[in-house]
């Protein structure tokens, strides 16, 4: 770009960045788009661009321009990096996984590379070659931390085949960095409770909790005086109230805490011919926001979400999930922190169906404190922030249950285990289809999965994790006290 064409560009970035603060995503696009028009080609400014078309819902279009930027990437290695990050946020991991395997071929020997590369494999379920990669990126870069963290969590590691010597040899040298022994300390407890030497795995897990949360500002009385105030604005008048909505059938919406068999249920359901899924997607809560438009803090959306269009949100929504290109007459959105926005789903799609998955409370709160996630769920890394927070869950479920009764399914974790098929077929049923026997088969289903729980999914229905809490029933004492102390009991 000449140097007056830049200032204009600039300004017009600027514009679209302004207009996203104060909530007007329909400028704020506008104004990025009037910016790649005049920028004649800047990458920049086409992947600013490719950002606010995300956020206003519109991957189709996202997906046409990664196209025309992939096709003429060759050899820019860095570029197609680029291109595939955002084929990941289109929920197109085939494509992802495509970009990084040219990356590498051009740069067999970047780490950096090669650790994407794995990631992209993992979704894709090729595990093999995931770890194979995973041991190339320690070999070049032995501070790589979150490699041997991902690696840990591919397989059961065993007594005779484990990495846990090499990882302790890590620590007792030094992480160069807070979230660097934070990963080597989860990967630690992992290996650790796969060979069953349940103290010392506990001890890692707490250490490695501990130093992510010190990196954190965040206190959790925010997530709870937002459910709070959730049920108080969503009331059963509000919800009662005969307020017409969007008439779509077609989304299914998954939801439940983390780690408690949304992914599972998923794949099931997601096995059907009938049905796509979406993988874990933000469309929801950025159609909300653009419906509401400014809003100011987490407590203010709540109220001013009460007075908007519900038939203005149900049809942004159902616009925006449509745009994925995905060919199923039900698409599932797998986003489990959803249940927040029960009461407007009801309202806005009265016709979607709504799939609540729960898990044993002690089973739920130490698998999310066993996780280290990649975003999201800052409240799992301090068990008392844990109780709290699932506390104010369990409240607001209670409170749904109450003002939408029989609005949406509820499937209990342990019960689908011990008896899948049964089960699914309760699933399959309540989303209006017939039955079909390959959804008993999800460890088959060979689309992406990009959750925590994508190495497990590619197994069939296990009990393992059942009641595993009890392993370090001293240690999660304080959580089991909390939880009774508020009338919660397994």
């Amino acid at each position: 770009m000449v140097k007056g064409s830049f200032s204009i560009v600039a300004s017009m970035l600027t514009a679209s960045r302004q207009a996203q603060q104060v909530g007007h995503f329909d400028e704020m696009l506008e104004h990025a788009e009037r910016a790649d028009k005049a920028a004649s080609g800047d990458l920049s400014t086409k992947f600013r661009l490719l950002e606010c078309l995300l956020y206003c819902g519109w991957p189709n279009r996202v997906l046409n321009e990664l196209a025309k930027l992939e096709a003429g990437a060759d050899p820019n290695h860095r570029l197609l990096c680029q291109l595939a990050e955002y084929y990941s946020h289109c929920g197109d991991h085939a494509s992802a996984l495509r970009c990084y395997e040219r990356a590498v071929a051009r740069q067999p020997k970047n780490p950096e590379y090669l650790f994407s590369l794995s990631a992209a494999e993992i979704a894709a379920g090729n595990l093999e070659s995931a770890e194979e990669h995973l041991n190339q990126v320690i070999a070049l870069n032995p501070h790589d931390y979150d490699a041997y963290r991902n690696r840990a969590t591919l397989r059961k590691q065993t007594a005779d085949d484990n990495h846990i010597a090499e990882i302790e040899a890590m620590l007792v040298n030094g992480a160069k960095t807070p979230a660097g022994e934070a990963q080597l300390c989860y990967a630690l407890a992992k290996e650790y409770e796969d060979i069953g030497e349940d103290a010392k795995a506990f001890e890692f897990l707490s250490r490695g909790a501990r130093k992510r949360r010190s990196s954190m500002n965040y206190r959790v009385d925010g997530d709870v005086a937002a459910m709070r105030r959730i049920q108080s604005v969503f009331s059963a008048k509000l919800l009662q109230g005969g307020t017409a909505g969007c008439d779509e059938s077609g989304p299914v919406f998954i939801m439940g805490l983390p780690r408690s068999g949304t992914t599972l249920v998923d794949r099931i359901l997601s096995s059907h011919s009938a049905v796509d899924s979406l993988g874990e997607i933000n469309n929801f809560a950025y159609s909300l926001m653009h419906t509401v438009g400014q809003s100011g803090d987490k407590l203010s959306l709540i109220d001013l979400s009460a007075g908007i269009d519900f038939g203005e949100l149900g049809q942004r929504y159902v616009d925006s999930i449509r745009r994925y290109g995905k060919l199923g007459p039900l698409l599932i959105d797998k986003t489990p922190l959803n249940y927040l926005y029960i009461g407007l789903i009801s309202l806005a799609l009265p016709k979607a169906r709504i799939v609540h998955v729960r898990r044993n409370p002690m089973d739920s709160c130490y698998g999310m404190y066993r996780t280290l996630f990649r975003a999201g769920y800052p409240f799992s890394y301090d068990l008392d922030d844990l109780s709290r927070y699932y506390i104010a869950y369990h409240d607001l479920m209670s409170h749904w249950r109450s003002v939408v009764p029989g609005k949406f399914l509820e499937v209990q974790y342990e019960r689908l285990v011990e008896k899948q098929e049964q089960v699914s077929r309760e699933i399959v049923d309540y989303c209006g289809l017939d039955w079909e026997p390959k959804c008993l088969e999800f460890h088959k289903n060979t689309s992406a999965v990009s959750t925590a729980s994508s190495a497990q999914v590619r197994r069939p229905v296990y009990k393992d994790a059942l009641q595993r809490w009890r392993r370090y029933e001293k240690q999660l004492q304080p959580v089991a006290d909390k939880l009774r102390e508020a009338g919660i009991h397994e």
